[in-house]
């Protein structure tokens, strides 16, 4: 599949942590982006050259569709700790598939968990000795979210990435990363995965999959 360029690309969440690493990370390559929130007062440092903030709903695909239009990707960094996390995340990816895809809009990157990521021996963190269990409803909850674009078609490339273990909080941006299975160990910066977010966004390397990252 061929880079798409230089247009713009809609970020829903964009007031979560990975969601400001990717609006800026975006804004760092000249990108123009249309960051997504719930409420947009509550996140207007996000407003700044490049940026237009708006209000929108993931879990609405009229919304999605209105929200999209005339940006050439998509991405999804979408959190509410309000909703049922059982079957937020499905949701919200029916959502994106519908609304994207009346858009016009070709190419989704979630962001996912580390949790539902498969090892080395293709066991899923989550399934790990120590991994904790008190999340558990969370994780499947995100595995959910994956299955339904899994089972929505070809009619959106997607992927989802995530790192593959955790973030690094207090990590700064090196600029780059490397493509790894779970591990519970590794650890890389917002700013560096969004690095990752935005190189599937400008040259797509992966399709229909979840994928980790982890700093180098």
């Amino acid at each position: 599949m061929n880079g798409i360029g230089q247009d713009g690309i809609v970020v829903y969440g964009a007031g979560g942590r990975a969601g400001r690493a990717v609006v800026a990370e975006a804004r760092r390559r000249g990108r123009p982006v249309t960051a997504v929130v719930r409420v947009p007062d509550r996140h207007a440092d996000l407003a700044a050259a490049g940026v237009r903030l708006v209000a929108g709903d993931v879990g609405d695909a009229d919304a999605v569709a209105t929200t999209a239009a005339g940006h050439a990707a998509a991405v999804s960094a979408v959190y509410d700790g309000g909703a049922d996390q059982s079957t937020f995340f499905a949701a919200a990816a029916h959502a994106l598939v519908e609304g994207l895809t009346a858009a016009g809009v070709p190419r989704l990157v979630g962001v996912g968990l580390a949790a539902v990521l498969p090892d080395p021996a293709g066991v899923p963190l989550m399934d790990t000795a120590g991994y904790p269990r008190e999340y558990r409803e969370f994780f499947l909850g995100h595995a959910a979210g994956t299955d339904a674009l899994h089972a929505a078609g070809p009619a959106l490339d997607w992927v989802v990435l995530s790192p593959s273990g955790d973030f690094d909080h207090d990590g700064v941006r090196i600029g780059r990363y490397r493509v790894a299975p779970g591990d519970a160990t590794a650890r890389i910066s917002y700013a560096d995965f969004a690095v990752a977010v935005l190189d599937e966004v400008e040259t797509p390397a992966h399709h229909r999959t979840h994928v980790g990252v982890t700093g180098v």
